[in-house]
């Protein structure tokens, strides 16, 4: 059960960052559909207006508790949601909170 509650608070330290946060937004953003894809971190940089090297910082942290995924491509890493992992957390929170806590539905 404490390795659950570590693994909730390393994914609530890397969600703390606003920057890191609005990057998971805009990665929950992005379907072939929409946005042309999973998008690299030029894109991401342009979109949220920080430099592609604090981007990729960024990217590293949610990458280290697995919310995210790249996947190499030539030169260029596209990222993109790993939803196996968002449902785990998703999952895991509720069980920690207690059945009543329903703002994940």
């Amino acid at each position: 059960m404490m390795n659950e509650i570590e693994d909730l608070a390393e994914i609530f330290k890397a969600l703390s960052d606003p920057t890191r946060l609005m990057l998971v937004k805009l990665l929950s953003e992005c379907s072939p559909n929409e946005c042309g894809g999973a998008p690299c971190v030029k894109s991401l940089a342009q979109k949220v207006g920080v430099t592609q090297s604090a981007v990729s910082q960024h990217l590293r942290v949610l990458r280290q508790v697995k919310l995210i995924r790249g996947e190499r491509n030539g030169p260029f890493v596209h990222y993109s949601l790993d939803h196996d992992r968002i449902e785990q957390f998703k999952s895991r929170l509720r069980e920690t909170m207690g059945k009543s806590f329903n703002i994940l539905e």
